[in-house]
C-alpha cells in the first residue's frame, strides 16, 4: 500500500496530499449521477458492476422528517471543482418547492484522479417564519435492489462492518461480520467502513468536520444471520442525545434527555458537517488519506515526542496517597527513568470531588498535591494528572455555590448526567460558554501547570458531559460547547503542555489535543486486553494524523486488585498475558505507560525484562503505529485482527502476531504479505524471547502460539548495511546574545532517528527534535547534533553559530513592562 505521507522521526511533515498514478490505475474514481425525477443520487465505481448506492437526502424540520418525496421539485447542476484530492466534478441537488418547508441543497463531489468524493448538505430556509432543524441527513436509502443497500461486487453476506463509537468506548469499537449485528442496526460515529470478503472492494464513509453535529450512521439489517440482507442505510448530522441515553443519561429523567433543535432564521442556512466516502480495493489506503485529511484540515497538534512512564490508576484506583505517590516516583526514577520512564501520571483519586481538581483529598493528601508534585519534579520526573473538566459532582463548590454555571434542561434544572460510581456522587455538565465558568477552568488548570509543574493533563469524561441542552450562550450545540471549554484549557495552560482526551467523541478535539485515547480501559486482565485492541487495530490511523494515540496503560506485574470486578483482576496475568499487554501499548505507536504497583513490578525479573525490553522501546520511541493486515480480513477462529506490521526502515521491521482465542492458532506469512523483497535475505529473531537469536527467513514466517499470547519478530534485511539515521538540520547560523535560537531537526521514513541530542558548545546539552537555546556572551560555537536511530553508529553533525552583542547590564526604567496573568 502507497505511503502518502511521510514520517519524520517524530515529527510529521506536512506536504501536499499525492497519490501515485500508480495507485490512480489501481483505484478507479467514483462517479456521481443525479436524477431530477425524484432527486435521488447514485454513486458508481468502474470496478462494479451496476450502482454502488442510490440514495437522496433528508431533514427533521419542526419536529417531522421531510423526506425526498416530500418535495415536488427537484433541480440538478454539474460543474468542474476542486478541492482537498484535486479536481473534481461537482453535482448539485436542490429540493424544492415548498412555501411550509426550507429548501435542501445537496452538494455531491467526485474527485478525478483517485477514488474518493465528499457530500454535505445545506437546509436554506426559504419560508417567512423561522423554522427548527434537528438533524440533517446527507444520504438515505432503501433496499430495493435484490443486492441490497450496498453493492460491492460480492454477497452482502461476505460482508464485514467496522462501525466507530461516540468515545473510544461509548458504545465499543465494533467490527463485525454483516450479519451479526446487534438490534439490528450497525451503528456508528464519524467513520464506517464495510469491506466485502470476497469481492475485496470496500465502501468508507467519514466525517471531514465536527464543527457543531455528531455524525452518526446508520444501517438497518432487513434480515442477519447466515442469510444476511441490507434494509435502509442512514448518516445523520444531529446531536449527541442519541448516544448519550444508552450512557450518562440512561438513569436521567426524560426531561434531561434534550433533543438538538437550531433555529434557522428566514433567509438563513444550516449545513450539516461535510462527509469523505470513498470505494475502493485498499481500505488501508482508504483509512490513511482520510486521516491526513484530518490532520492537515484540523491542523493536528501530532509532533510530541512519545511520553514514557507511569500512571496511577490500574496500580491503584481510587486508593493512591501522597505516601504511594511518592513511593512509585522515586522507585521509576531510581530504576527505569535511564531507559526513558520519565512520565508520572497520577490518575482520579487525588482530588476532592469531580469539578474541583486544584482541591486535594486531605486524607490521602494531607500537604496537598502540589509540594507533591514538587517532589515529582526533583526526582526527575515529568508530572501528569487526570481531570474530567466538565463534570461537576453534586459534593463539589460549583454544584453548592454556582448551579447556573451548568447546563440546564427547559425548566431551567441542571442535567443530571450519571454517578461517579454506582449510584454514589450524583454528576452534572459544566457549561463551558458561560463566562464565569471559563474563568473556573482558567483557574483550576492555571493552578495544576503554574502553581503544581503539570505538564500533562489528562481530560476525561467528555462524551459523558458533551449533552445538547440549554447553554448560557443561545443556540450551542453540544460539541460546540466541548470544543469551546478545551480551547479555554489550552489557552490557559498554553502551548507546551501537553493535552490527552479521554472520553471523547474522536474528532472534535484534533487541533487543541496532542494526544487522545483509542481503545476501552486495560488493566489487570487478558479480557481487557482484547477488548482494547480492537480500538487499538481499528483506529490505527488516527495515530499522529488526530493526535498521538493513548492505548491506555499496560500492565505486566502480577499484581491482583480484587475490588475493580471489570478490569482489577483477580489472579495474576499470566506471563505470556502480561507480554500481550505490554505488546499492544508497543504496536499502538502511542503513549508507553507502565500500569502496575511499581515494587510489585520489580519482584519478578521476567516481568521488569518486559519494561526493559529496548525493542520494545524503540517501537515506542518511533511513534509511528503497527499497521493491523489483516483489519477487515482476519479469520473467524482469531475472533479480531491479530497481525500488526511495523516498518521501522528501509532494513528493518516488526510483526507482531496476537492469539486472542482459547486455542493453539497457526499463522503463515508469506514475504509479499509482509511487504518484503523476494529475492532478498533476511534474518528473523523473536523480540520477547528469552534469548533470541537470528534464523534465516525462508518463503514464509510460520508462527505457532498458544492462546492468550503474543510472538514478536523483528526481520532485518541482510543485504542492507545498518545506516546512521537520515537527519536534515534547521539551524541558524548566527545569533545575538540573550537572544533565544530555535535547533530543529527531523529525519526520514525509510531510517528515522528515535532521539536527538544537541550540545551547543556553551556546556549546555539538551534532547529534542526542536529546541530553543539562548548564548550568553559573543562567539563563535561549534553546535554538535547527534540523532540516534536504529542502526549502532548516530548520526553527527556539526554546525558553526556565531554570536553576537552583549547583554544589556544598565538599568532603564521605560524598558520595564509588567507581567500581567491572562484571565
Amino acid at each position: 500500500m502507497p505511503n502518502l505521507y511521510r514520517i519524520c522521526g517524530v515529527i510529521l511533515c506536512v506536504s501536499p496530499l499525492v497519490i501515485t498514478a500508480a495507485s490512480a490505475q489501481q483505484h478507479a474514481a467514483v462517479q456521481i449521477t443525479a436524477s431530477k425525477a425524484d432527486g435521488s443520487y447514485t454513486i458508481e465505481a468502474s470496478v462494479i458492476d451496476g450502482a454502488v448506492i442510490r440514495a437522496s437526502a433528508a431533514a427533521k424540520v419542526d419536529g417531522k422528517w421531510l423526506h425526498a418525496a416530500d418535495y415536488p421539485q427537484y433541480s440538478v447542476t454539474t460543474a468542474e471543482a476542486s478541492g482537498e484530492m484535486g479536481q473534481a466534478k461537482m453535482t448539485t441537488i436542490r429540493y424544492t418547492g415548498r412555501k411550509d418547508a426550507p429548501d435542501l441543497l445537496l452538494r455531491l463531489r467526485a474527485y478525478t484522479d483517485v477514488p474518493f468524493g465528499d457530500l454535505q448538505l445545506t437546509a436554506i430556509n426559504t419560508t417567512g417564519a423561522p423554522v427548527e432543524i434537528q438533524s440533517l441527513r446527507v444520504l438515505e436509502t432503501e433496499s430495493k435492489t435484490k443486492g441490497g443497500t450496498l453493492n460491492l461486487g460480492g454477497p452482502a453476506a461476505a460482508d464485514r462492518v467496522l462501525s466507530d463509537s461516540f468515545s473510544e468506548d461509548r458504545p465499543a469499537m465494533q467490527l463485525r461480520d454483516l450479519g451479526n449485528v446487534e438490534n439490528n442496526v450497525h451503528r456508528a460515529v464519524g467513520v464506517q467502513l464495510v469491506y466485502n470478503q470476497q469481492s475485496k472492494q470496500s465502501w468508507f464513509i467519514g466525517a471531514l468536520t465536527s464543527d457543531k453535529f455528531l455524525s452518526v450512521l446508520r444501517l438497518h439489517m432487513a434480515s442477519a444471520g447466515p442469510a444476511a440482507a441490507m434494509g435502509s442505510y442512514e448518516v445523520d448530522s444531529t446531536g449527541t442525545t442519541e448516544l448519550l441515553i444508552e450512557n450518562s443519561l440512561q438513569d436521567s429523567p426524560a426531561k434531561d434527555r434534550v433533543e438538538l433543535s437550531l433555529r434557522v432564521a428566514p433567509a438563513s442556512e444550516l449545513a450539516s458537517e461535510r462527509m469523505l466516502f470513498s470505494v475502493s480495493s485498499d481500505y488501508h489506503q482508504q483509512l490513511e488519506t482520510y486521516a491526513h485529511l484530518m490532520r492537515d484540515l484540523h491542523h493536528a497538534r501530532i509532533t510530541a515526542p512519545t511520553p514514557i512512564g507511569w500512571w496511577s490508576w490500574t496500580a491503584y484506583y481510587f486508593g493512591l496517597s501522597e505516601g504511594t505517590a511518592l513511593t512509585n516516583a522515586q522507585w521509576l526514577a531510581q530504576h527505569l527513568k535511564p531507559l526513558g520512564y520519565q512520565f508520572f501520571h497520577m490518575d482520579e483519586g487525588y482530588q476532592f470531588a469531580r469539578g474541583e481538581y486544584a482541591t486535594p483529598d486531605a486524607s490521602l493528601f494531607p500537604r496537598g498535591v502540589g509540594a507533591l508534585e514538587h517532589m515529582v519534579l526533583h526526582e526527575g520526573l515529568t508530572p501528569g494528572i487526570w481531570t474530567a473538566p466538565f463534570e461537576v459532582s453534586e459534593r463539589s463548590w460549583i454544584f453548592t455555590h454556582h448551579p447556573e454555571w451548568l447546563v440546564h434542561n427547559a425548566q431551567g434544572e441542571p442535567i443530571h448526567i450519571g454517578f461517579v460510581t454506582d449510584g454514589v456522587d450524583h454528576l452534572y455538565a459544566l457549561d463551558p460558554t458561560h463566562p464565569d465558568a471559563q474563568a473556573y477552568l482558567r483557574s483550576t488548570y492555571s493552578m495544576l501547570v503554574h502553581n503544581w509543574g503539570i505538564r500533562y493533563i489528562k481530560m476525561d469524561f467528555m462524551e459523558d458531559s458533551g449533552i445538547e441542552g440549554f447553554y448560557h450562550a443561545p443556540q450551542t450545540t453540544a460539541l460546540e460547547a466541548q470544543r469551546i471549554g478545551i480551547q479555554t484549557i489550552r489557552d490557559a495552560v498554553g502551548p507546551d503542555v501537553l493535552l490527552d482526551k479521554d472520553g471523547c467523541e474522536l474528532l472534535n478535539p484534533v487541533g487543541l489535543v496532542d494526544m487522545g485515547r483509542i481503545s476501552q480501559d486495560t488493566g489487570h486482565t487478558f479480557s481487557s486486553s482484547k477488548d482494547a485492541a480492537t480500538g487499538i487495530a481499528a483506529r490505527y490511523y488516527m495515530n499522529r494524523n488526530y493526535y498521538l494515540a493513548d492505548p491506555d496503560a499496560f500492565s505486566v506485574s502480577t499484581q491482583t486488585v480484587d475490588d475493580q470486578n471489570w478490569h482489577g483482576g483477580a489472579k495474576p496475568l499470566t506471563l505470556d498475558e502480561a507480554k500481550v499487554s505490554i505488546a499492544l501499548s508497543a504496536v499502538s505507536g502511542g503513549l508507553y505507560e507502565i500500569g502496575d504497583d511499581l515494587p510489585t513490578l520489580g519482584e519478578a525479573a521476567d516481568r521488569m525484562a518486559l519494561v526493559e525490553n529496548q525493542d520494545l522501546l524503540d517501537m515506542a520511541r518511533l511513534g509511528r503505529a503497527s499497521i493491523p493486515l489483516d483489519l477487515m480480513t482476519y479469520e473467524a477462529a482469531d475472533l479480531q485482527p491479530s497481525i500488526f506490521l511495523l516498518k521501522q526502515t528501509s532494513r528493518q521491521s516488526i510483526v507482531s502476531v496476537f492469539n486472542w482465542s482459547e486455542d493453539s492458532r497457526r499463522h503463515t506469512l508469506s514475504r509479499a504479505a509482509l511487504g518484503l523483497d523476494p529475492k532478498a535475505d533476511y534474518t528473523v529473531s523473536e523480540v520477547l524471547a528469552k534469548t533470541s537469536t537470528s534464523a534465516s527467513l525462508g518463503d514464509a514466517l510460520n508462527v505457532q502460539q498458544p492462546p492468550h499470547s503474543v510472538r514478536i519478530f523483528k526481520i532485518v534485511n541482510t543485504r542492507m548495511a545498518a545506516q546512521p539515521p537520515a537527519v536534515t538540520a534547521n539551524v541558524a547560523s548566527s545569533g545575538k546574545a540573550g537572544e533565544a535560537i530555535v535547533f530543529q531537526a527531523a529525519s526520514d521514513e525509510d531510517n528515522p532517528a528515535l532521539s536527538y541530542s544537541w550540545e551547543f558548545g556553551d556546556g549546555v546539552t539538551l534532547d529534542g527534535a526542536k529546541i530553543a537555546h539562548t548564548y550568553t556572551h559573543a562567539g563563535v560555537y561549534s553546535v554538535h547534533l547527534k540523532a540516534t536511530g536504529f542502526a549502532p553508529t548516530p548520526n553527527v553533525q556539526t554546525f558553526p553559530v556565531t554570536i553576537t552583542g552583549s547583554i544589556m547590564t544598565k538599568f532603564v526604567p521605560e524598558n520595564k513592562h509588567r507581567f500581567e496573568v491572562q484571565p
